[in-house]
């Protein structure tokens, strides 16, 4: 359908285009909450992610997720977040997309289960990456309702929305 040099722009073009709406959720679509530690920052750039993780799958999840996230970091201000966040959502828009594409079953349990990786992985990734940052390994737990709150919002969006999405996508979906 499309030739070789189409189809590495079709690539390029989508995953600049999740780099960007995952960036731009991040950045624009968020709440401060009063939380101890870093957990006081929900946004929606987990949704754009997720989306590609699902209906493009685990590369463009990864990309999406570690350039978006990581680019929100380095111009927000949290710029010595920007290596961990990198790894950590590269690593949730992989794991996510992984499952999304390999697991068996009816495709809404297959997304939940993914959205549950995800926010393992974010929950974890965030904790550890806080007790290297803070020196503390009791102040981190602050910031666990956040990032679990994040995870669950996106889910809650994108589940039910990423088997029309995908549809709509019709074979076009594997990048």
């Amino acid at each position: 359908m499309f030739s070789k040099e189409q189809n590495k722009t079709r690539i390029l073009v989508l995953n600049a285009l999740f780099i960007t709406l995952t960036f731009l959720a991040t950045m624009f679509i968020n709440i401060r909450l009063p939380l101890m530690g870093n957990g006081g920052l929900i946004h929606l750039g987990n949704v754009p992610l997720l989306i590609a993780a699902f209906v493009f799958g685990k590369k463009t999840g990864a990309i999406a997720g570690a350039f978006g996230m990581a680019l929100f970091d380095i111009v927000s201000g949290w710029t010595l977040w920007a290596p961990f966040t990198f790894v950590i959502v590269g690593a949730m828009g992989y794991v996510a997309g992984l499952i999304a594409e390999n697991m068996p079953g009816k495709k809404v349990f297959v997304y939940v289960l993914a959205v549950a990786a995800a926010l393992i992985i974010k929950v974890i990734g965030y904790y550890f990456t806080e007790v290297v940052l803070f020196g503390n390994w009791i102040q981190p737990f602050g910031s666990i309702p956040g990032n679990i709150m994040q995870i669950v919002i996106a889910g809650i969006i994108v589940v039910p929305l990423a088997n029309g999405f995908k549809q709509r996508m019709g074979s076009t979906n594997s990048i």
